[in-house]
């Protein structure tokens, strides 16, 4: 329908990663510019993240289709949790090995001769993981070893990591230390600018027909980047509902209010709506033990047993305090004795211990 009302000839803001709509905002750029950099560098880990539907997959597919596959052997993997024999055996497949019943020391020999065969044919192997936060601990250090390979003193593999920004953290852990020795470039794929936005969309509308329907308003614009946070995927997601409204309404140019409205459809559609609890009968609720106790006369046995275990959890809980601050105190000394290189607030500490 809105390709008939606009007399496009394609979806302009389909979901699915897309190389052809490439579109150069200053994040991605600059990615481009790391990952160029990496290959030149031609060893070591390059690491991309951002938030899910930042573009890292867009951004992969139009370096790869920039390159030379006669020169670069790529193998791409998604991962899914996969645990270190089974990467190690769809690299084994990336290199055209058979892997299935290889253990995982001869699953290593045949891969790095398989690398070896690819660098006597004069060509350099790439390989890219998406979705690198997913991999146990485990996997990661399997890519670091594979990334020792080498044959005359140059490296037989570079590897491009593409995770979310929980991965960067991922790296951070002690663990992982000599892995990150080994990363030579890093970028965070940041949302797109408000400026950024219609020349977006101009794009993506142009490479299916545009000739000038529908236009936006620079307050449209500016909705449209709020809502979507400036994530591409996101803004892909609201154009596309927003050239639908526009189609049934008839709208050429879109100001706020059409964009609000779509807005509204979308977050109503989002509202699951709660099935009412069937009704529960109402138990009778027996008076507390304290209650009853109100109820027993001063001085009488109970009562002064009750006051006897007041008594003894406040001893208790003195003590522990006690001990809690001298435990405070010891923490400030050692802290002081550092010369505050721990990082620790000394005077959130003294706080405590006061």
């Amino acid at each position: 329908m809105m390709d008939d009302h606009y007399g496009l000839r394609g979806r302009p803001f389909q979901l699915t990663p897309d190389p052809r709509f490439w579109f150069d905002t200053a994040t991605h750029g600059k990615a481009m510019a790391y990952l160029g950099y990496g290959l030149s560098q031609g060893e070591g880990f390059v690491v991309i993240t951002g938030d899910p539907g930042a573009g890292k997959t867009t951004l992969m597919g139009h370096l790869l289709g920039e390159l030379d596959g006669e020169r670069l052997n790529v193998i791409k993997i998604v991962s899914t949790h996969l645990r270190a024999d089974d990467l190690l055996r769809l690299v084994a497949q990336g290199l055209g090995l058979p892997g299935d019943d290889l253990s995982k020391a001869s699953l290593l020999s045949a891969i790095e001769r398989g690398l070896h065969d690819i660098a006597r044919a004069g060509r350099r192997t790439l390989l890219v993981v998406d979705e690198a936060q997913a991999l146990p601990g485990e996997s990661l250090d399997e890519l670091r070893m594979l990334s020792n390979f080498q044959a005359g003193g140059y490296p037989l593999l570079q590897i491009f990591l593409l995770g979310q920004p929980e991965f960067r953290l991922v790296l951070q852990q002690p663990a992982f230390e000599q892995l990150r020795q080994r990363v030579i470039a890093m970028h965070h794929l940041a949302p797109m600018e408000v400026e950024e936005v219609e020349s977006y969309l101009m794009h993506r509308l142009t490479l299916v027909g545009w000739q000038g329907r529908p236009r936006f308003t620079p307050d449209a614009l500016m909705a449209m980047h709020r809502w979507s946070g400036g994530i591409p995927r996101r803004l892909n997601q609201l154009a596309s509902r927003v050239l639908l409204y526009g189609a049934v309404e008839q709208i050429e140019n879109f100001g706020a209010p059409d964009i609000a409205a779509v807005i509204d459809d979308i977050e109503q559609e989002s509202v699951i709506e709660e099935t009412p609890e069937p009704a529960v009968a109402p138990v009778p609720i027996r008076p507390s033990r304290v209650a009853e106790l109100r109820t027993v006369p001063a001085g009488s046995p109970e009562t002064r047993a009750l006051e006897r275990r007041v008594a003894e959890l406040e001893a208790q809980v003195t003590s522990q305090s006690d001990a809690l601050r001298r435990v405070l105190s010891l923490l400030v000394e050692w802290v002081e004795k550092d010369d505050g290189r721990s990082g620790i607030d000394l005077d959130a500490l003294r706080g405590n211990v006061a």
